[in-house]
């Protein structure tokens, strides 16, 4: 049997292992999925081992699939940590990079500063992918995630960006028949959809009172926040994005303040690349000169 190793079939390993499924994985390499099938097959023959159990839902690893990902993902910083290296000798930074963060934080705050990195970096390809849900960093949905939280574990960087502060808007008309917590319970209010809630911090109803039965469920902020403009009810929303609404006003301000926090998330295997670098300090720079956005009450932190 040949023994020759061949890093194209373990970059296909690692694409399969992280898409779950052939046809996913293929249009992410940008190949045939039979190709990928073959190649999938050559490695399980070279190494002898079955690394993936074939199901109706997709593939999924075997234990000497689990055992492999692990090394096949210290093969891969390293493959990318000497073509950064060589492509240094040449250019500035460059290549491409994928940030995921959600919704109102990615399609307001950050889009519209992102093309300043670019500009700073002609050779740096930005995939923005901004998305009511979480990405997952170790099945390589992006380089970079906007996270509400710390994970717990895994082989994850994390660096606190911001505090942020959300509050209670509405269209003046509602707003003027709310003088305390209690008659918020009698409003028409606006919140997420169960089932689509992305994160524990987003479910914000029994924090504002008791008693709040939703009318009206939607399923992400900006949706949120053109509804509540439209005058449908009252919201929770990040005063980043409300603040600057016209059509809104804060309802009980000195009474209904609630805090979550924007983390940085980078796969510790590629943090030191450079692309990954300029982009993580990119983002947070821009965080820090924004901290009043974030922030707007008095006595902040």
């Amino acid at each position: 049997m040949d023994r020759r190793f061949d890093w194209d079939l373990l970059k296909s390993f690692l694409a399969v292992a992280r898409a779950g499924k052939l046809t996913l994985a293929a249009r992410r390499l940008g190949v045939e999925h039979s190709t990928l099938s073959r190649h999938l097959g050559a490695l399980e023959g070279t190494l002898e081992l079955k690394l993936f159990e074939r199901r109706v839902s997709g593939y999924a690893l075997t234990p000497h699939g689990e055992a492999l990902l692990r090394r096949a993902e210290a093969v891969e910083a390293l493959v990318l940590s000497i073509e950064e290296d060589a492509g240094q000798s040449r250019a500035s930074v460059a290549g491409t990079v994928r940030v995921g963060v959600p919704d109102g934080f990615g399609t307001r705050f950050l889009a519209p500063r992102i093309g300043a990195l670019s500009g700073l970096h002609p050779g740096l390809q930005i995939e923005l992918a901004a998305a009511p849900r979480g990405f997952s960093l170790s099945k390589r949905e992006a380089d970079l995630a906007i996270s509400l939280s710390r994970p717990s574990g895994g082989r994850i960087h994390a660096r606190k960006l911001t505090d942020y502060e959300l509050g209670l808007y509405g269209v003046p008309a509602l707003a003027a028949r709310v003088a305390r917590r209690e008659d918020v319970t009698r409003m028409a209010f606006i919140s997420y959809i169960d089932d689509m809630l992305f994160a524990p911090e987003l479910d914000y109803a029994a924090s504002v009172t008791k008693g709040i039965e939703p009318r009206l469920r939607l399923s992400n902020v900006l949706a949120q926040q053109e509804a509540a403009g439209a005058g449908a009810g009252l919201c929770v929303l990040p005063c980043f994005l409300a603040d600057h609404d016209p059509r809104l006003v804060r309802v009980l301000g000195g009474e209904i303040r609630l805090v979550r926090s924007f983390w940085l998330l980078v796969p510790s295997d590629i943090r030191e690349l450079a692309r990954v670098k300029v982009t993580g300090a990119f983002i947070a720079s821009e965080v820090q000169k924004a901290a009043g956005l974030f922030l707007p009450s008095p006595g902040r932190g």
